[in-house]
């Protein structure tokens, strides 16, 4: 049996220990709150813009929000464990995390190699969106003419992409590409003379492309930053149930 003094060393550890993990634990668990909020605007939001790309690229949206849930629950049960004080529940919690930090560190991974396979797909979508254009609600055209709109582009590589479709036979350049739609006519649109004064001529793919590389370097920042995060809460978790099972082991 340890002595009396040893015992009262170790509980202001212990109880040190789990302020810092409970902390951890809520701020873990307000992560997967942001990882939901994301996964439904991403969802909401951007539909449009994933619609030119592969299916897979389309449940991104749906993997936040589901990486975002089993956070929440897990960060639920990281402060269930942490107050009961229960070293299988501890380990358990370490584990889980363990599982979670492996899954963000593949996906970052997987993401970061095959982004090349990502803007080619979207290339080619893009172009086959252009050859197919039309003006009804098909949502492959709807999404050519939000990019345009919204990124002041013309085309795939420029605005001359539009020359060597069927739609540009009957009606010219689409009105989205124009620079202002109240100085805009359909007779300029048809002219690719004309048009080139007023519609925007920087491709679409370019300003997407350039955007996605812009951003992978932040993504795989943050990626990195959750591992490390989580590396946090396994070591903490650890070293709580350790302690907890010495002074259990020394009350003895």
């Amino acid at each position: 049996m340890a002595s009396p003094s040893r015992r009262l060393q170790t509980k202001p550890v212990i109880t040190c220990l789990k302020s810092v993990l409970l902390t951890y634990t809520f701020v873990f668990w307000v992560s997967g709150i942001v990882l939901l909020a994301v996964g439904i605007w991403g969802r909401v939001s951007l539909a449009v813009y994933f619609s030119l790309l592969d299916e897979k690229a389309t449940n991104v949206p749906f993997v936040l929000v589901g990486a975002g849930t089993v956070v929440v629950l897990l960060g639920t049960f990281g402060c269930f464990a942490t107050c009961r004080g229960s070293t299988w529940m501890l380990k358990l919690y370490a584990m889980l995390l363990s599982l979670i930090f492996l899954i963000v560190l593949v996906a970052a991974v997987v993401g970061f190699v095959f982004r090349h396979e990502i803007k080619t797909n979207f290339e080619s979508n893009l172009n086959l969106a252009l050859k197919d254009y039309n003006v009804t609600a098909d949502r492959h055209s709807e999404a050519v003419d939000t990019i345009q709109r919204t990124l002041h582009c013309c085309g795939v590589q420029n605005y001359s992409d539009w020359e060597r479709t069927e739609y540009f036979s009957q009606r010219g350049i689409p009105r989205s590409c124009c620079k202002n739609q109240n100085d805009c006519s359909e007779e300029d649109l048809k002219d690719p003379n004309k048009a080139k004064l007023k519609v925007f001529v920087d491709g679409c793919f370019f300003l997407v492309t350039s955007t996605m590389e812009s951003k992978m370097s932040v993504v795989a920042g943050i990626s990195f930053g959750i591992a490390c995060f989580q590396l946090i809460g396994i070591m903490l978790s650890c070293c709580l149930s350790r302690y907890i099972t010495n002074n259990q082991y020394e009350m003895v």
